[in-house]
């Protein structure tokens, strides 16, 4: 199909020490720290029955980010994981200590700044839980990000501002201002010398996957579509379901064409990283990440099945699916990168060659995760009732 491109992973099975830091031990820890928030609620698990039936496929599950914390993304997870790692041992505590009682101690503390690059979402969760444990927060997002991404970060209680500078080199440029200002830099881009704080905001992330250990109830997906930007979510929760579940299902990982150093890493299979090129111009703006996270490519490289890169048109299409779906199933409001799980599926539903490439038939369960909600309402909308992409 023109516009969808795979490449089989090449190096499945190849052992990690990382994958001790995301088994079932670490998802109960991630999601006991969570359950402290007055905020959490599991988000709901969404099963699209009559869509599947219109697909020829027994089941579509969708985990629906959009509930997190009041905060319309999954990225908050991450975000005051991390923090409540670092401020613990600030206070000198050996463990991580409840989100109540670590409020209170930090309370005490002079205020730390923590400051990061984002497309909107991970920047909205640091301000977030930044302010929620009496700290300072400085953001920068790159050049192109909504405007309205930008005031949630600003009303979360951050410092905000659009850089002139493209993903990657905005993440240079905080990691700048954090050795100059003396900041504590969180982002989950890692690279030499730059990986302890990538891992914990992984980590935050297993929280995803210890709800859905319970929500799936015994049943086990055949298939799980896990959208990378810079690979944080996606590795983490391939890593912990499969030792949650027990057994292995396939992990298709999903991206945008322009924006493909996950696939680019897989097809070239030289044991190196390899970076996208070019503007990264892509409504998939949480997922238009040029270089791609090491720890987060070692555990792919180890658990995904493939590797998907795709147009921005079947992002949308899945927008407009997930919108109005068949018969009685719950509607999903996902915004452009919440929706590029289900994107692919859609793709591959829809040909017949990539159904039997992917091994999807009647008796398949599917699950994908909605990252986010509508984080820029205009373009949900003009995508949603307009068909600004996607006119198939």
């Amino acid at each position: 199909m023109q516009g969808f491109r795979v490449v089989f992973n090449s190096e499945k099975g190849r052992p990690t020490p990382l994958m001790r830091r995301f088994d079932r031990r670490a998802a109960a820890e991630a999601a006991a720290f969570h359950r402290g928030f007055g905020e959490y609620a599991p988000t709901p698990l969404t099963e699209l029955t009559d869509t599947a039936a219109v697909f020829g496929i027994g089941n579509i599950l969708v985990k629906d980010e959009s509930f997190r914390f009041g905060l319309n993304a999954f990225k908050v997870l991450g975000g005051s994981y991390c923090l409540g790692k670092l401020l613990s041992t600030r206070l000198g505590s050996r463990e991580l200590l409840d989100a109540a009682e670590l409020r209170r101690r930090a309370a005490g503390l002079p205020p730390q700044t923590f400051v990061t690059a984002t497309d909107g979402n991970h920047g909205r969760g640091i301000a977030w839980a930044a302010s929620y444990f009496g700290q300072r927060s400085v953001v920068y997002m790159p050049r192109g990000s909504a405007a309205e991404r930008l005031e949630n970060i600003r009303r979360a209680g951050a410092e905000a501002e659009i850089t002139p500078l493209l993903y990657d080199d905005t993440v240079r440029h905080a990691k700048a201002q954090a050795a100059a200002e003396g900041w504590q830099l969180v982002q989950d881009t890692a690279w030499e010398g730059y990986t302890e704080v990538p891992l914990l905001i992984m980590q935050g992330y297993l929280t995803i996957a210890a709800e859905l250990h319970e929500q799936l109830a015994g049943r086990v997906p055949t298939h799980i579509f896990l959208q990378a930007g810079v690979g944080s979510m996606a590795a983490a929760l391939a890593a912990a379901l499969r030792d949650l579940l027990g057994t292995a299902p396939k992990i298709i990982v999903v991206e945008p064409n322009r924006a493909d150093c996950f696939f680019r890493t897989a097809a070239a299979a030289d044991g190196q990283l390899h970076a996208a090129e070019g503007e990264l111009d892509t409504i998939m703006a949480g997922l238009a990440c040029g270089e791609p996270s090491a720890p987060a490519w070692e555990l792919l490289a180890s658990c995904a099945d493939a590797f998907v890169a795709m147009d921005d048109a079947a992002a949308a299409r899945a927008m407009r699916i997930l919108a109005a779906p068949a018969g009685a199933d719950t509607r999903i409001i996902s915004g452009e990168s919440g929706a590029a799980g289900c994107g692919a599926l859609f793709e591959i539903l829809h040909d017949t060659q990539l159904r039997e490439m992917f091994g999807i038939d009647a008796a398949s369960l599917a699950l994908c995760i909605s990252t986010e909600g509508a984080t820029d309402k205009q373009n949900y909308r003009r995508i949603v009732w307009d068909g600004a992409y996607g006119n198939e």
